[in-house]
């Protein structure tokens, strides 16, 4: 049996997209990765989140990640809620790995109904193929190893992501959350000197929604 693991990194930042990574492995591999010991991406260091996701690359049948860029944030947001986009993106992470069972880290205050929209979006797409078994829950990164695994390759990806927009503007605006002084103090000073705000910030985001109707 095929089991995948679907988890997301940055879903609430205002600043960079939002990575959405499935992990797809033969079941009788599943104990490699508790040997590995995996664990919810957040609870890890960078360094060990990187060292274990070059190990899961090497037990993993296949991984995929959908990313997702901040203007694109902004332009679904326009005709769709934020657990709309959600259901979109693991969506397009299930139809590419396409699991007999997959696991994956809810993404609503209603888990049973994130996985009961999300089998929806996968039979709208591929109404003659069979379905997947869909296991949605809380935390389930903190549960399923193969969800940790997915939790540490999106986390990893979006740090890489964050770290190539660090480089091309040559400025450190910290964690990208609208929680972090250096994310803030960042986004006041680039529209001071710019008059806006650039494209990978979620220009819907209510932080930088306040700081365009300010001027």
């Amino acid at each position: 049996m095929k089991i995948a693991g679907i988890d997301e990194a940055g879903k609430g930042p205002v600043i960079g997209p939002m990575c959405v990574a499935g992990v797809i492995m033969d079941e009788s591999k599943i104990n490699a990765l508790k040997n590995l010991g995996v664990a919810d991406s957040k609870k890890l260091s960078p360094k060990r989140r990187e060292n274990l996701a070059r190990q899961i690359r090497k037990y993993a049948d296949g991984i995929f990640i959908q990313e997702i860029e901040a203007c694109q944030i902004d332009e679904l947001r326009n005709i769709m809620s934020m657990n709309d986009i959600m259901i979109r993106g693991f969506s397009s992470v299930l139809e590419n790995l396409k699991p007999d069972l997959a696991y994956v880290d809810a993404a609503d205050v209603n888990a049973e109904r994130f996985g009961k929209k999300l089998l929806a979006a996968f039979e709208k797409k591929h109404e003659r193929e069979k379905k997947p078994e869909i296991i949605s829950e809380h935390g389930a990164d903190d549960i399923y190893p193969i969800v940790s695994a997915a939790s540490i390759i999106a986390k990893v990806r979006r740090d890489e992501l964050i770290g190539n927009i660090k480089t091309a503007i040559n400025e450190d605006f910290g964690s990208g959350y609208p929680s972090d002084p250096k994310t803030k103090k960042f986004l006041q000073e680039w529209m001071d000197k710019n008059g806006n705000l650039p494209d990978f910030v979620r220009h819907s985001w209510k932080t930088a929604a306040k700081l365009k109707g300010s001027r």
